[in-house]
């Protein structure tokens, strides 16, 4: 519930560089501060911006914890955050303070999902290591036993985590031939499961020890967060492939570096790391795996969708609704 009357030119500020239409909206709508350089905000930037604000709207690169929510003055009364994940954002600590966040979800579905496909054929097939290959000038030509690498046909995929995105590589694998397994907190409809081709499996230990290759695509939460400890990492068979577009903390990332170093697991495929942008030395060290820039949302059409949900948020909270994409997490 709003502390107070809700401005109907709110002051907004922006944490990140979005595109340029999105701003361009943003300024003709709302009194609107930007950040032109795109430059992180520091923590100390973070809580001036919040005393300045009747809506915030922050990314996923913005750690927005308890102490700066409970620091913040009674304007700011709204977060409208730029992505989907809200794990950068304390919201036991937003709700008591009555500042509601909202997200973007359903418009990176695709786009998450295309590159998780992406990984899940680069690595068994070793693109990345014929890529470097080519480059290096070394590549002595074709050979029978060259660069041999392993078909997707027949293989199983498991998904951890079957929400939009996870459905949507359920969907995509199928045509590569993938037969597809998954875990989830909760078991699909059985329509759900026919359309995507799918088998439940209640026992993530049975799943990780049976899978060829598992996608790693369930939010950060609390019962998420280590759920791949090195316990679990064992359980992959050694000619398995771990692919991870969703957040670096599901997975311990120590565990499955000792697991690629000593030849537990095949190989992985990372879009997402434990302390961004800094990566761990040992997987740029490692051959047996394709390292990308956390880049699984990054197209045009994703960016521009997403700013479009921010603008919309922001709307209808002005307008005195609740905003469709409110984040309940939190409130219950």
């Amino acid at each position: 519930m709003a502390k107070k009357p809700r401005p109907a030119r709110p002051r907004v500020i922006v944490t990140r560089r979005l595109p340029e239409t999105v701003e361009q909206r943003m300024r003709d709508l709302f009194d609107t501060v930007l950040n032109p350089t795109d430059t992180p905000m520091s923590r100390e930037a973070l809580a001036a911006a919040m005393a300045d604000c009747d809506v915030l709207v922050p990314t996923v690169t913005d750690e927005i914890d308890a102490s700066l929510i409970n620091g913040a003055p009674e304007r700011l009364q709204m977060m409208a955050n730029f992505g989907n994940g809200v794990d950068h954002i304390d919201l036991g600590a937003a709700r008591r303070k009555g500042i509601l966040v909202t997200n973007t979800p359903g418009v990176l579905t695709d786009d998450t999902a295309d590159m998780a496909m992406a990984l899940i054929i680069a690595v068994p097939r070793r693109l990345g290591e014929g890529e470097k290959l080519v480059r290096s000038g070394t590549w002595s030509g074709w050979s029978p036993s060259g660069m041999l690498g392993h078909r997707l046909g027949g293989k199983q995929l498991g998904i951890v985590g079957m929400g939009r995105i996870g459905q949507a590589v359920a969907l995509r694998a199928a045509a590569f031939g993938l037969s597809v397994a998954y875990h989830n907190r909760h078991r699909l409809p059985e329509s759900v499961e026919k359309a995507t081709r799918a088998t439940w499996f209640d026992s993530l230990d049975e799943l990780l020890s049976t899978s060829d290759i598992v996608s790693i695509n369930c939010p950060l939460n609390d019962d998420s967060r280590s759920m791949i400890d090195a316990r679990r990492m064992a359980l992959l068979k050694p000619d398995a492939y771990l692919i991870n577009t969703s957040r670096a903390e599901v997975c311990d990332e120590d565990a499955l570096i000792g697991a690629l170093e000593k030849g537990h697991i095949a190989g992985a495929g990372l879009d997402v790391y434990a302390h961004e942008p800094a990566v761990d030395a040992r997987l740029l060290a490692l051959s047996n795996i394709v390292l990308l820039p956390h880049m699984g949302s990054a197209t045009y059409e994703g960016r521009e969708a997403t700013g479009e949900k921010v603008i919309a948020n922001i709307r209808t909270w002005v307008d005195g609704h609740r905003p469709r994409d409110q984040v309940l997490e939190g409130l219950i």
